[in-house]
């Protein structure tokens, strides 16, 4: 327990005793944030980096202490509540000191001296800085960037992604997953001849295909089509050649992750419509016991994802795959989109692969790491140094992957956590997985999704994936964007005259 939780049993009504409070919070915060960043300083290659990672290790530092009780003593004073504190941690807190010691008659040599009006606003513009370098300056009326995955056939229609970039679309994604280099080429020619028909700039960015842990050869048992709750998987080191008596089977596209899973760990497949445990582990395979399938079963496809959310797994991030298709995204792409990425070593992984390609100038190719597993998640704060103390760098929430690793009632939560660590850091963020998926693939959104559209202005982009009304997505999207800027920015609500009431 820290001193910070011992607070409430202090009388904090009284304002002496809350700025000694803050005073030692202070003192605490500029302590400890200033060692992790003198462990940091030495990864710091860009230096306009630096001040956003000084600002990142003050927020570490202060959030190890629960500042709740803090919070609601400051609120009768009409002081701040270090509610919005992310992006400006120091100033913010001595802003707080000052104007407190003030009200207590404090001898103003013992406080911290009121921080000057631009460093209250430092942090937003370091923020509007990092975005502008990755996604390039906006075009539009908002600032939060449109990113569009493109389909196969935007390589050939020439209109399609000409209509995009003239709806707003900022950034084109391209899945390395999917087609060829040829293809890539070009839809690259495309959006490169509607920027110059436009006038606006559109980034591409070029998405590594990674690990993709999948169902392969799946093989029910004789007379069986549907996998129900309280049956077995086997999943097989080979691909399995004729029906098991009892079983499922299934092998894998990555085989060597059987090794790595232990009896009574979860495992999720088809983004968790089928649930179930590790049983036992034995030559045959590992055999998992269904614990979640609708009452009429669940069709076990190949080439459905799998996840096993217990188990940290040691995966290389760069499959030979990814390697070889580094040749050309490394010359191509403007961002680099980085799946499975989990630690540090891989971001420097990457960082030497593309050395390798271009010499010196690796350093102007953007990378985006793809936060998919709680040890992803666990590891932001090192990934951010590694990844942007050395060139223009973001974070994809990727909220599909991240959501049947953590489970789904975290996800909300480690969303938000995500996105304070990345403001502190003055880190871009693209919001991903499923924004507005129903208009997109059905021409009608949901009213859940058009909410959680609204709430992806907090990032400073938003992901769309590919679908028959994507078109109509980016208009709406456009405009839903544009009308919550007025409302609010980041965490912070603008009071803008409301006229949907006679006030």
């Amino acid at each position: 327990m820290t001193n910070l939780e011992t607070t409430s049993q202090q009388k904090l009504t009284y304002p002496h005793t809350l700025l000694k409070v803050l005073q030692k919070l202070r003192h605490d915060v500029l302590g400890e944030g200033n060692d992790r960043f003198e462990k940091w300083r030495s990864l710091l290659t860009r230096e306009s980096f630096a001040p956003s990672a000084l600002n990142l290790a003050y927020y570490l530092a202060l959030r190890c202490h629960d500042m709740r009780e803090i919070q609601l003593a400051l609120t009768p004073w009409g002081l701040s509540s270090l509610g919005r504190i992310e992006s400006r941690v120091l100033p913010n807190l001595e802003g707080v000191i000052a104007t407190l010691g003030a009200v207590c008659g404090q001898d103003p040599t013992f406080l911290p001296k009121h921080p000057p009006l631009e460093s209250f606003f430092e942090g937003d513009r370091l923020l509007k800085h990092h975005t502008d370098e990755l996604f390039g300056h906006s075009c539009n009326n908002r600032t939060v960037r449109i990113m569009v995955t493109l389909p196969s056939y935007a390589a050939t229609d020439k209109n399609f992604i000409l209509d995009l970039v003239k709806r707003g679309v900022d950034c084109l994604r391209i899945n390395c997953a999917h087609d060829s280099q040829v293809v890539w080429e070009n839809m690259i020619q495309r959006i490169r001849e509607a920027e110059k028909s436009t006038g606006r700039q559109c980034k591409i960015f070029m998405d590594l295909g990674g690990p993709k842990l999948r169902l392969q050869t799946v093989i029910p048992p004789k007379g069986q089509k549907r996998l129900h709750q309280g049956e077995g998987l086997l999943l097989t080191p080979e691909k399995p050649t004729k029906p098991h008596q009892s079983h499922f089977q299934a092998s894998l596209t990555l085989p060597a992750v059987l090794k790595q899973v232990k009896v009574g760990g979860t495992i999720w497949i088809d983004d968790g419509h089928i649930g179930g445990k590790v049983e036992s582990i034995g030559e045959e395979g590992v055999l998992i016991r269904i614990t979640h399938a609708r009452p009429k079963g669940e069709k076990v496809r190949e080439d459905k994802g799998i996840n096993f959310p217990d188990t940290p797994l040691d995966l290389n991030p760069l499959t030979d795959k990814d390697r070889q298709d580094l040749d050309f995204v490394a010359t191509h792409g403007d961002i680099i989109g980085y799946s499975f990425v989990q630690k540090a070593s891989d971001i420097e992984m990457l960082q030497w692969e593309l050395e390798q390609r271009l010499g010196t100038d690796w350093p102007k190719v953007a990378i985006v790491a793809k936060i998919e597993t709680l040890t992803a998640v666990r590891n932001l704060p090192e990934l951010i140094i590694h990844g942007a103390g050395k060139q223009p760098f973001g974070v994809m929430i990727a909220r599909g992957d991240l959501a049947v690793e953590i489970g789904y009632q975290r996800l909300a939560e480690m969303q938000e956590e995500i996105l304070w660590l990345c403001q502190a850091a003055h880190v871009p963020v693209i919001w991903a997985t499923q924004v507005l998926e129903n208009l997109v693939k059905n021409s009608i959104p949901s009213r859940a999704e058009m909410t959680d559209a609204a709430m992806a202005e907090r990032a400073e982009c938003v992901m769309l994936n590919k679908g028959a009304y994507i078109g109509e997505a980016v208009t709406i999207l456009d405009e839903v964007l544009c009308r919550m800027e007025a409302h609010q920015s980041k965490k912070t609500p603008q009071l803008r005259a409301l006229h949907s009431w006679d006030i």
